[in-house]
């Protein structure tokens, strides 16, 4: 049999037994919440992918001649196919129902499925099946994902002895239900802080203070949710407010995520010594482009010594900021660095970045977004507007190449009670060439545009609205030319993950993309180019002192995770990271900030990987055009090059390919010191 044959009669079979997201041909693919299921139904749908996954599983063991790709390597993907998209499909749903309940079930499938991905990372006959194939007919791609995959096995225990991967399961499933619960701890503990009258809102944008009317109790309240902190940390005047808002902040799953943190730390450090590794921050490197420890230590080390000095210039006129209102100030506490640049930005570089919101409207800034995508990656996008979704506000969103679908994806973008409170890009399915198209969902929460109020975003907002549909065009231009689900979309090593996201934040600083959409809400009148080059400037400033800040939450990441835990005191980690690297002091609750950092969970020790590839996307950037990054054929040669293999060969080759050598650091440093390097301007 074939292995096109083999590969439509497994989705085949899929669909029969009715596993509702798996199609035969990508073509005809629904929505994944077509079926609205309830609780009880949404249980089925990751049961039948189960099922699916565990007769695929049946159908390679049953071999009994010579092991190829078509009679092992297709029932072996098909598996991890209907796997990562139920664990995809659960781990979405913990993190966006609008439904406690579902949301509580979600979390209970998401380990299941995850008990069932351990299962087969821990099988011996599977292992040793994948160890038999006869590769010699095989494509590179398909060499690739073998031995991949092996490595993987290798690393997670599968040469262990039987009482051994024992142990490991109950660690991982362990692991499993610890992680979960840390993240639903954050979801769920939205703080509030009260204020008398709106004289205490003073500073904020109008819209802001007319957004927030006073309670029944007659005071106003402003959460720690981003549309209210964001702007509350950068404008308000009152340096109460400032203040009691970040210790809420950062009290956040505090203290409940204490000993969950603990937990994971106990858990993941057991599992490392277990596979033969002296701690988990070197597990977890091993299959990285860092590949140790120690390389990762040594890079926070470099990112420390690369921005000590601008840092410090930065911190000095912050302090020479906050001197003219407080002249015998002394220090710059953690919950007025955003405040102060404001003002500095202000006076020195003649940028009031609330001058920038009322070119930022929410829709027009979407659509922007959609259109500079469209042209940069040649791309068109058209929204389903009857799809039904897990709430009344996602939108549902085809993706369009040369007149054929090839993608879908959901916009989840204002925050409510439970949903995940950050930003991320969530997978919702892998591509398949031919069989299945990827669809994925953004996860945001910025301001909800009503008929009164068009939902005017900050800078920082459209960044982070570019940076999140990096990684979805990633993840849907990389699962378009793949024969394996398993080497679909964002499928490499981890610390390269950010790269193609922080890369696409750059195009939030060109004047001919943000002239296409950035217009007045009321008059609609297109951004001034002179208000795009004061922006640029003045952001410019920060960016050292940003990079010690992302330092400083890499140290604390590989820290917690380079010690047996019983070492490991999370407040000491935290504020010692937070006092070296940040040049601003800390307050006590800062302390605590650790319970409401999600990436401690999902990102382990590799937080790194932010700044590791914050080197590797100012490269990219550099080989674009400055006069417009969406003219020339380097778009599309980095479409081609870096988006389009997906994980079907190694980071450090797509680098290459697309560089034409190794990423090196000129670009970066040349980022991080231009406000130093350019003309002064108004000193």
């Amino acid at each position: 049999m074939t292995a096109t044959v083999l590969r439509c009669a497994l989705l085949l079979i899929s669909c029969l037994a009715g596993t509702a997201f798996a199609q035969a041909t990508a073509g005809d693919q629904p929505p994944v919440w077509s079926a609205r299921p309830d609780a009880d139904a949404f249980a089925k749908m990751a049961d039948d992918r189960l099922a699916a996954a565990q007769r695929a599983l049946d159908q390679l063991r049953a071999v009994t001649g010579p092991r190829t790709p078509a009679n092992t390597l297709v029932p072996y993907d098909e598996a991890q196919r209907q796997l990562r998209a139920a664990d995809a499909l659960s781990g979405l749903m913990e993190n966006v129902h609008p439904d406690a309940a579902f949301r509580d079930r979600a979390t209970a499938i998401n380990r299941k499925v995850s008990a069932a991905e351990t299962d087969l990372s821990l099988d011996r006959g599977v292992y040793q099946a994948l160890v038999a194939l006869d590769l010699s007919g095989a494509d590179a791609a398909t060499r690739f994902y073998v031995e991949r995959e092996l490595r993987e096995y290798r690393l997670g225990g599968v040469g262990l002895a039987k009482a051994q991967r024992a142990r490991l399961k109950v660690l991982q499933d362990q692991l499993t239900e610890a992680s979960a619960t840390f993240d639903r701890n954050i979801a769920e503990d939205t703080r509030t802080v009260k204020v008398a009258s709106a004289a205490d809102l003073e500073g904020l944008p109008q819209d802001f203070i007319d957004s927030h009317k006073p309670g029944a109790d007659g005071l106003i309240s402003v959460t720690t949710n981003y549309p209210d902190y964001v702007p509350v940390m950068k404008y308000a005047r009152s340096e109460d407010l400032r203040r009691r808002l970040s210790v809420e902040s950062h009290n956040r799953a505090w203290p409940a995520n204490r000993a969950v943190l603990q937990r994971i730390l106990q858990l993941r450090y057991r599992i490392a010594r277990l596979l033969g590794y002296p701690s988990w921050a070197d597990l977890d490197a091993a299959d990285k482009m860092a590949g140790s420890g120690q390389n990762v230590g040594r890079f926070i080390d470099e990112l420390d010594r690369a921005t000590r000095e601008p840092a410090h210039r930065e911190l000095a006129m912050l302090l020479e900021e906050k001197r003219r209102l407080i002249p015998d100030a002394q220090q710059l506490f953690s919950y007025e660095s955003g405040y102060f640049t404001e003002q500095l930005r202000r006076r020195q570089y003649g940028f009031d970045s609330q001058s920038l919101r009322p070119y930022l409207p929410y829709d027009a800034v979407k659509q922007g977004i959609l259109d500079t995508a469209a042209s940069l990656f040649q791309v068109s996008f058209r929204r389903e507007s009857d799809a039904p979704a897990w709430d009344p506000s996602v939108e549902t969103w085809d993706v369009v190449d040369d007149g054929r679908m090839i993608g879908r994806f959901y916009l989840d973008m204002h925050p409510r009670p439970g949903k995940y409170s950050h930003a991320a890009q969530f997978e919702v399915l892998s591509g398949v060439r031919g069989a299945q198209f990827p669809e994925g969902t953004l996860v945001c929460n910025f301001p909800t545009p009503t008929a009164t109020d068009p939902g005017l975003m900050d800078y920082n907002d459209v960044v982070s609205f570019f940076h999140e549909f990096g990684h979805l065009m990633h993840h849907i231009l990389g699962g378009q030319r793949q024969q394996w689900a398993g080497l679909s979309g964002i499928r490499m090593e981890h610390d390269f993950v950010e790269a193609p996201s922080q890369m696409l934040e750059e195009w939030m600083h060109s004047p001919q993309v943000l002239a296409s959409f950035a217009h007045h809400y009321q008059t609609g009148e297109p951004i001034p180019a002179e208000l795009v080059a004061r922006m640029n400037r003045a952001t410019a400033f920060g960016r050292a002192g940003f990079v010690a800040g992302q330092a400083a939450l890499s140290a604390i990441s590989h820290d917690i995770y380079r010690i047996p835990p019983k070492d490991v005191s999370l407040e000491a980690v935290t504020l010692r990271a937070l006092r070296h690297f940040g040049p601003s002091v800390p307050l006590a609750s800062d302390a605590h900030f650790y319970a409401s950092f999600t990436h401690l969970a999902g990102y382990s020790s590799g937080y790194y990987t932010y700044m590791w590839d914050k080197v590797i996307a100012e490269d990219f950037f550099q080989q674009f055009d400055p006069a417009d990054p969406r003219a020339g054929d380097t778009p599309m040669r980095y479409r081609r090059a870096v988006l389009e293999p997906g994980g079907s060969v190694s980071a450090n080759e797509l680098v290459r390919n697309f560089l034409g050598r190794p990423q090196d650091t000129r670009a970066f440093g040349k980022w991080i010191g231009e406000e130093f390097a350019a003309p002064e301007a108004g000193h």
